[in-house]
C-alpha cells in the first residue's frame, strides 16, 4: 500500500508481541521452534503488520495484512491482498530474482508470509535517499528498466491474468481510494477522473504491481529491489508507471534544492521504461500513462492517501493547480505533464 509499508528494512520504532497467529504460523513453517524467535514490529504499518523476526543467526520478516487500514478515513481492504503479493515476489523471482526479497514461507488462510530480510547498510531506501537530495538519474533508468521487463515477463506468463484478477482489490485499494474520492472532492473533475478509472479498470495487459513508489524500492548491491506488491492486478502497466512518477514530480516540492535532479529522474526513468516496452506499441503506453498521471497527482492531495510531507496550503494548491488545468485539458504525452510541472515550480519559486 502506499503507506511506509515498504519499510522492511528499518530500525523497529517499537516492541510489543505479535498475534499467536503469527508466532504459530512461524513455528508451523518451521522457520523457528516455538519459544525460540524474538519478534519486533518495524515501523509505518498503515496496511500492513510487519515484523522483523530473529532466532539465532536466522533474520527474516513476516508480513500480515489488516483488513481495516490504519489511516482516518474507513479504508478497508481483503487481507487476500497478502496472498498475491506472495505470488508475485514467487513469480518475479523466477525470471530477475535479484529484484525482489526471497519468499521463505506463507500462510495464504492467515493473510501472511514470510520473507528474506534486507538489511539497511546494503538496501537503503529509495525515498530516504530523494530526501536527502541524492537523485541519480542512472539509478531512475535501472528502475523504469527493471519494471518494464517484469511487465513485459508477466505478459507472456500463461494463466497470469487469471491468477492475478484481482479486479475488486485494486477497486477497493486502488481506484477508489484515489481517483474516485478525488472525484467527490473536486465534482467539477468528476467525469475526467471517473473516465480515469473506468479505463484504467478496462485495460487488461499485463500483472501490475500497483504501489511502485519510491519508499517501495531499495536500492541493492544488485541494482533497485521491489516490495510491498500487495495491489498486484492482471491490469494496465501505466498505472505502476504512473504512480511512480508522480512521485518524482512531487518530491520538487519536498526537497526543492533537487528540482532539477528530480525532472531528470523523470526523464530517465521514463525514457528507459518506454523503451522496454513491447506488449503494446510504447505510444499508446506513454498516452495512456499521461492521461492518468494528473489524477493521481491530484488524488495526493486531495484523496484517501494524500502525501504525508506535503503540508504547506502553496504546495498542495500548487499540485491542484497544475493537475486540475491538466484534466480538463488533458495531455498526450508524459512529457508535457513533465514540462508543464517544470514550469509551474520555476513560476512558484
Amino acid at each position: 500500500m502506499d503507506s511506509a509499508d515498504g519499510a522492511i528494512c528499518e530500525a523497529a520504532d517499537h516492541q510489543d508481541g505479535p498475534d499467536p497467529a503469527v508466532a504459530d504460523f512461524v513455528e508451523s513453517a518451521g522457520l523457528a521452534p516455538r519459544g525460540a524467535a524474538s519478534f519486533e514490529r518495524l515501523p509505518g504499518g498503515v496496511s500492513s503488520d510487519i515484523w522483523l523476526v530473529r532466532a539465532g543467526e536466522r533474520v527474516f520478516c513476516v508480513k500480515r495484512a489488516l483488513p481495516q487500514l490504519r489511516v482516518a478515513a474507513e479504508w478497508r481492504a481483503p487481507i487476500e491482498r497478502n496472498t498475491k503479493e506472495a505470488a508475485w515476489i514467487r513469480t518475479v523471482a523466477g525470471f530477475m530474482p535479484q529484484a525482489v526479497p526471497a519468499l521463505l514461507a506463507e500462510d495464504a488462510r492467515g493473510g501472511m508470509f514470510a520473507m528474506n530480510y534486507l538489511p539497511p547498510h546494503a538496501y537503503a531506501g529509495w525515498k530516504a535517499q530523494l530526501r536527502q537530495g541524492r537523485v541519480v538519474s542512472a539509478t531512475a533508468a535501472e528502475i523504469g528498466r527493471r519494471l518494464a521487463s517484469i511487465h513485459s515477463q508477466f505478459s507472456r506468463i500463461p494463466g497470469a491474468a487469471s491468477e492475478f484478477a484481482t479486479d475488486e482489490i485494486f477497486h477497493a485499494i486502488r481506484l477508489e481510494p484515489y481517483l474516485l474520492a478525488t472525484a467527490r472532492a473536486h465534482p467539477d473533475c468528476a467525469a475526467a477522473l471517473t473516465s480515469l478509472a473506468e479505463t484504467t479498470a478496462g485495460t487488461k495487459l499485463t500483472v501490475v504491481h500497483g504501489d511502485v513508489s519510491p519508499k517501495n524500492i531499495l536500492v541493492g548491491p544488485e541494482g533497485p529491489v521491489f516490495i510491498d506488491a500487495e495491489c498486484a492486478w492482471f491490469g494496465d502497466p501505466g498505472f505502476d508507471l504512473a504512480f511512480c512518477l508522480h512521485h518524482l514530480l512531487l518530491k520538487c516540492l519536498w526537497v526543492p534544492a533537487a528540482a532539477h535532479g528530480f525532472l531528470a529522474a523523470f526523464d530517465s526513468l521514463a525514457a528507459a521504461y518506454l523503451g522496454g516496452v513491447d506488449w503494446e506499441p510504447p505510444r499508446a503506453l506513454d498516452h495512456r500513462t499521461a492521461r492518468l498521471l494528473p489524477g493521481l497527482f491530484l488524488a495526493r492531495i486531495d484523496g484517501k492517501s494524500p502525501v504525508e510531507y506535503l503540508t504547506e496550503d502553496r504546495d498542495k494548491d500548487t499540485v491542484r493547480h497544475v493537475a486540475r488545468a491538466l484534466l480538463i485539458r488533458p495531455p498526450d504525452r508524459l512529457a508535457e505533464i513533465r514540462n508543464a510541472w517544470a514550469t509551474e515550480i520555476r513560476a512558484a519559486a
